[in-house]
């Protein structure tokens, strides 16, 4: 299923977590999982989703492409 263009590739998944890892996991150590969960969610939530530009979606975050679709179905 992983092989390239199969309709089940996780490019976009790899991507994400390859990221994480380079950006948060690696840089920091963790005294205990709860602060390692919490360090991560942190990552997603304020940075990975109202920031970071994506290429699968028109090189927009996440939070401002779920609001121009949403924008674009009031429309319709």
């Amino acid at each position: 299923m992983s092989r390239r263009g199969n309709c089940h590739d996780n490019a976009v998944a790899e991507s994400f977590f390859q990221l994480l890892k380079r950006e948060r996991i690696k840089r920091r150590i963790h005294p205990t999982r709860e602060a390692a969960r919490s360090d991560v969610l942190d990552y997603i939530e304020m940075f990975y989703n109202p920031r970071r530009r994506h290429g699968t979606s028109d090189d927009l975050a996440p939070v401002e492409y779920e609001r121009r679709y949403f924008q674009s179905l009031r429309g319709v």
